[in-house]
């Protein structure tokens, strides 16, 4: 039987760090803005919403692609294709996550009620995308954009143009970074028929694509902070954002494909933890953050 540390690897917890801060960015604004109370016993729902949501699609993505996964030099070693994981296990392990993510969701209010089966519909669906579509890496996102999004609505029960204008700025940051990622299987994705932007519009088209789908981030960016009337804070951490935002520019080139694994998801994390971070902090004690409900 495999270990909690062998599931904790079949979904990349660690990658948690990406959407987490985002939906705890969705939650201090909601707070902020409705002066609702703070709850612990509705943190807790929404972190562990995340994580099971989270744990659903990354589960369910590993079984879908365990056949795709074994015939890639890079992705043999995972724990299906290794043996380590059997398909049948990964599968319940899926759907246990799946069914408690519906449950904790159906206790927080009816909003989330009723959106949690169309959450998981696109977290899981994502998995299928590459078989058709070359941007697949927006679906991914859309997928982790729903984050900042719920966790909002969990405080309030509706939605507000804040949270929406932070659910773009993550389908276009991880669509962008995810095509720099998807580098390292651009001559693998176009030999076995499989969709994706570098293997479509090659590498070096790929870059320039990402960074046009970046600079779209970094507008969206600067555009809530002028919206929300964002502090001091809010606009530091946009800085340390951009900057990151531009060094995977650099760093992750077609001809630097072997620096993606290595530095890949540190710079991606950092990126979250102070961009959201410094956003929160500046909900909690700056002036202005004003949202339109919708």
């Amino acid at each position: 039987m495999a270990s909690v540390k062998e599931y904790f690897s079949l979904v990349k917890f660690s990658h948690t760090v990406f959407a987490m801060p985002f939906a705890l960015a969705g939650y201090a604004f909601a707070l902020v803005t409705t002066e609702s109370p703070f709850e612990w016993v509705l943190l807790v729902q929404i972190l562990l919403c995340m994580v099971l949501a989270r744990n659903s699609a990354m589960g369910f993505n590993r079984w879908a692609d365990r056949r795709i996964d074994a015939l890639n030099p890079r992705t043999a070693g995972r724990e299906i294709p290794a043996g380590v994981i059997s398909p049948r296990a990964a599968l319940l392990f899926t759907v246990a996550n799946a069914a408690g993510f519906l449950i904790v969701a159906a206790t927080i209010n009816r909003l989330t009620l009723l959106l949690s089966p169309v959450a998981l519909f696109i977290i899981m669906g994502y998995s299928y995308t590459k078989r058709f579509t070359a941007w697949s890496h927006i679906v991914l996102g859309v997928a982790l954009a729903i984050a900042p999004v719920g966790a909002y609505i969990a405080v309030a029960g509706t939605i507000a143009a804040v949270p929406m204008l932070l659910a773009g700025i993550v389908v276009t940051w991880v669509g962008g970074f995810d095509i720099l990622y998807s580098l390292q299987d651009a001559g693998y994705d176009r030999s076995h028929g499989l969709h994706s932007v570098p293997a479509r519009f090659s590498p070096a088209g790929a870059v320039w694509i990402s960074l046009a789908i970046h600079l779209a981030t970094v507008y969206a960016v600067l555009l809530l902070g002028k919206f929300a009337h964002a502090g001091t804070l809010y606009w530091a951490g946009s800085a340390v954002f951009i900057v990151l935002l531009a060094l995977q520019h650099v760093v992750f080139l077609p001809s630097r494909t072997s620096r993606i694994a290595a530095s890949f998801g540190l710079i991606n994390g950092l990126s979250s933890l102070v961009y959201c971070g410094l956003m929160a902090a500046d909900m909690v004690w700056g002036y202005g953050w004003t949202g339109l409900v919708m």
